[in-house]
């Protein structure tokens, strides 16, 4: 690949030109600044703006991930540009590191800024990310039973806090489960890249610094957060997946916790190799930040869709973001079925009992909404967009009339 030339276009945009418009498709291309200026906004956050300079970039998010553009990017200045085509990536990473790093490290930043966002608008209180707070971990997963992920807990939080006032605490309650724990890799050495992890034990657990990210080689992997003194199943990953990166990238404490969901084979990553593995596996990092581009998307999508106030709105919206996450081209007429039904509908939009009945009674009172073996089946996709729209516009119009009578 290094033999290759690698042909970067360069375009050039007029002052109050716009360059990409937010939820229009990708080119699957995007965008480094030479000179000029160039602002970026978004439909919902309407009163903040980003001025971006030469040598940033944008349009990363929509090119790696193949989704439509988040983002409008309008000309401040007459600006001139490198367009960089998704296949050149690659070859583009491979002869300047610095552009991968600089764009892993973007990515790291945005999706911590928008779980921080989202954290918010979802719960009363944010718990911080700190060290100590692995003890009250440990303890609830002893109280659970969970012997495996208490003594990780314990085990870091004695690593870290051997002063904390809890340490001769945690020090007894280690000894004391320690013949019924099966935790692994306490210690690993700095060359034991390939891990084995057996099910249900703890590759690293929330609040604990991190120096490693880790691809999943044979297995799946559970990750989980404790919110309101309760563990929470955020995601399952799979095969191929990357987790881990932002700790690694950023020098910050794990946002969550990662467990094996069976016996799983990782790869672990720490920053030397990384930095070595952009020069010499292109297509690995190139994959990461496709993931990290996708990821970024969707978790983009969920506070977009947390900002609509009508619940019916936020329901149908949901739909359309497995839509979109799924790449379904909205087609007038083009029938689909999702791989749910309405209970699990609820549980994603966060309905209670009450609240899902009423909706669902709703949603199915217009005739383009079926359930088909207990699937939520729609004959006309393009009616998802036009609900969604509805909603977003009478909130819209709802806005500008208390606006108007506040100035009054």
């Amino acid at each position: 690949m290094s033999n290759i030339p690698l042909q970067l276009q360069v375009v050039n945009f007029i002052k109050n030109a716009y360059i990409t418009i937010e939820g229009k498709a990708t080119n699957n291309c995007f965008y480094i600044i030479r000179s000029g200026n160039v602002l970026i906004s978004k439909e919902s956050e309407k009163n903040k703006t980003e001025t971006l300079n030469p040598g940033d970039f944008f349009g990363v998010i929509s090119a790696m991930s193949n989704h439509n553009h988040i983002e409008t990017a309008m000309a401040l200045t007459d600006v001139s540009l490198i367009m960089v085509h998704k296949e050149q990536f690659p070859l583009l990473i491979q002869k300047n590191n610095p552009v991968a790093m600089k764009i892993v490290l973007s990515f790291s930043r945005k999706l911590r800024e928008l779980d921080t966002a989202i954290a918010e608008l979802t719960l009363k209180s944010i718990s911080t990310e700190d060290v100590v707070n692995l003890f009250n971990i440990g303890e609830y997963y002893l109280k659970q039973n969970q012997f495996n992920h208490a003594y990780y807990a314990f085990y870091r939080f004695l690593q870290y806090c051997k002063d904390n006032e809890n340490a001769p605490k945690a020090k007894m309650l280690l000894e004391q489960i320690k013949p019924h724990a099966k935790a692994v890799y306490l210690e690993p050495t700095k060359d034991q890249f390939k891990r084995l992890y057996p099910d249900n034990t703890m590759v690293f657990c929330e609040h604990e610094p991190g120096n490693e990210l880790y691809i999943i080689q044979s297995g799946k992997i559970k990750i989980t957060k404790m919110i309101d003194n309760k563990e929470v199943l955020l995601a399952v990953l799979k095969e191929g997946d990357i987790f881990g990166e932002m700790a690694l990238l950023e020098n910050k404490p794990r946002s969550a916790s990662a467990i094996a969901y069976g016996d799983t084979q990782l790869m672990a990553v720490n920053k030397e190799n990384f930095k070595n593995m952009i020069s010499t596996q292109p297509q690995l990092v190139t994959k990461l930040i496709c993931l990290l581009a996708e990821r970024t998307w969707v978790v983009y999508r969920q506070l977009t869709n947390l900002k609509i106030k009508s619940k019916i709105g936020r329901t149908y919206d949901t739909l359309l973001i497995q839509l979109e996450k799924n790449k379904i081209p909205i087609r007038h007429g083009m029938a689909y079925s999702f791989e749910f039904g309405p209970k699990e509908l609820a549980n994603m939009v966060g309905l209670n009992k009450d609240e899902a009945k009423e909706i669902m009674q709703e949603i199915f009172a217009n005739k383009k909404f079926q359930l088909v073996d207990n699937k939520i089946t729609v004959t006309d996709i393009e009616e998802i967009k036009k609900q969604v729209d509805y909603y977003k516009k009478m909130e819209e119009i709802e806005s500008k009339r208390k606006q108007s009578h506040q100035s009054l």
